[in-house]
């Protein structure tokens, strides 16, 4: 078989480059609505002076290519040179068997100013990590940057054989924060204030709320979906389909030799459908037949592809173990349960109720908090949230999660296993109890527990995570080459990240 002819790959790369023809030329991507996350990985992403390549990871359709052509667009109006950009998908056929510095051999001829080349879906391409890293050290004057759907592999590679020259930028899902600003509904339904330089929010409709929280876990985690009724009305097809499909049956058979898809797909089901309920690789082994190696391995799998969240366990005395035998699964985005199922229905408040806790996770996940949370189980009781700091580990704050009014109205009874960790923990100051619709403050002994509807609180970590996230993503890209991105001290933005909530 004849290789690809170089005309055709010329052919390609113009079309993906159109303004190299027209600098002026409208990109279609950049009239719509902006991730919050944007301005940060603008400034990741263009920062010339930092010599490492920005990697943005992600799920499949959460907007990261939207993203990239928005940033080609805004990089354009600010100044750079038509010729001094390169766009390349490496997923797309003609450009197999290429390597990442043929690309750049495809560029116009440099004009003044910097220089920024774009290999969209890089996953695609194996060994990438290691060409990245050598384009970075060989090419001055020029700034890489990156995606990819698959994170575990290229987050690992990222660390193991980046040695200080990438810079990850995660893109989650969707906010509830975001969901209401792309559907402009955050100034109708929400008010802001300030007290001591604390911006505060509160509702002026929870009914109104809650129904767009609503829609939100059964579709909300995607722009496209937001944007567009019709995929809303077909999102079996779009998330089922187009989303989930292929990361079982393709992204991470591909990644990892995965031979039996199916069993994969059945474990996934298990998962989504039990999402939020307590599981072990001991009970989801005897539920659906598959071996606990098996189990443990998949799972990593379907975290590394940001299907799902897994949650470990601390007792009341927040100690660890050396074994979690306990952990929590929940969906790296809700709406993934309504396209396997079914939407749920304001009736179904069980399902609500651990859909809203997949929602608060989810939107703790461009935090560096996230990697902190856990849950508390011992026998007798359980709370919800706990997040871990200090170099001891030690309990920062406790939460717990309901889609109910009921721990207001029995608060006393509802509110024991708050109580019991509190006090083996004095140094917790405050915690959070979510409801329905009741919002306030009450009081356990000396410690205030702030109450907030679910909605408000997601609301209010979506928005507030994106102001710690541009501080954190601001430290990293400006720390010494010599000190990797874990390194930098979680202590420092412990304080900061108790105002999220």
């Amino acid at each position: 078989m004849d290789q690809i002819a170089t005309n055709d790959i010329k052919r390609r790369i113009a079309r993906d480059n159109p303004w190299w023809v027209d600098g002026n030329i409208e990109i279609p991507e950049a009239s719509l609505p902006k991730r919050v996350y944007f301005h940060s990985f603008k400034r990741l992403a263009l920062d010339t002076a930092v010599k490492r390549a920005a990697v943005l990871l992600g799920p499949r359709r959460v907007g990261k290519t939207v993203m990239i052509k928005q940033l080609v667009a805004d990089a354009l109006s600010h100044g750079y040179h038509a010729h001094n950009i390169l766009y390349a998908s490496i997923d797309a056929p003609v450009y197999s068997g290429m390597s990442l510095e043929q690309f750049i051999d495809f560029m116009p001829s440099a004009e003044g100013g910097p220089r920024i080349v774009i290999f969209d879906e890089i996953q695609y391409l194996k060994d990438w990590e290691v060409h990245l890293k050598d384009l970075v050290d060989n090419y001055v004057g020029v700034k890489f940057v990156a995606t990819g759907s698959a994170a575990a592999a290229l987050r690992l590679k990222s660390n193991e054989s980046g040695a200080g020259r990438f810079s990850d930028f995660m893109l989650p899902p969707l906010t509830f924060y975001e969901f209401l600003t792309f559907l402009k509904k955050d100034e109708e339904l929400i008010r802001v204030a300030d007290s001591n330089g604390r911006s505060t929010y509160s509702t002026t409709n929870i009914v109104a709320l809650n129904d767009l929280f609503l829609d939100y876990l059964n579709y909300g985690g995607y722009p496209e979906a937001v944007l567009n009724s019709s995929i809303r009305d077909n999102q079996d097809q779009f998330i089922g389909n187009d989303i989930i499909d292929k990361v079982l049956l393709k992204d991470l058979p591909n990644l990892y030799g995965i031979q039996d898809t199916q069993q994969l797909n059945r474990l996934f089901s298990f998962l989504a459908y039990n999402a939020g309920k307590e599981a072990s690789l001991e009970n989801i082994s005897q539920t659906s037949g598959i071996n606990k190696p098996t189990i443990k391995k998949y799972i990593e799998y379907l975290e590394s592809a940001f299907l799902i969240i897994k949650v470990g366990t601390v007792d009341d005395n927040c100690n660890i173990g050396l074994r979690e035998r306990n952990f929590k699964i929940y969906l790296n985005n809700p709406s993934m349960r309504s396209a396997l199922f079914s939407p749920v229905a304001p009736e179904d408040s069980e399902s609500i109720g651990y859909l809203s806790e997949c929602a608060v996770f989810s939107q703790w996940q461009h935090s560096s908090a996230f990697r902190r949370l856990r849950y508390a189980r011992w026998k007798g009781g359980e709370v919800d949230v706990v997040l871990l700091g200090g170099a001891k580990d030690k309990p920062v704050w406790i939460g717990e999660i309901k889609w109910s009014d009921k721990p207001i109205k029995n608060f006393g009874e509802q509110t024991k296993s708050i109580k019991h960790f509190a006090k083996k923990h004095p140094h917790i100051k405050d915690c959070f109890l979510t409801t329905k619709t009741v919002s306030g403050t009450r009081l356990i002994d000396e410690l205030r527990v702030k109450v907030s509807p679910t909605a408000l609180y997601c609301y209010t970590v979506g928005r507030n995570v994106t102001k710690i996230n541009e501080f954190l993503q601001r430290q990293i890209a400006h720390a010494d080459d010599s000190i990797d991105d874990e390194e930098i001290d979680d202590d420092e933005d412990d304080e900061e990240l108790s105002e999220v909530r």
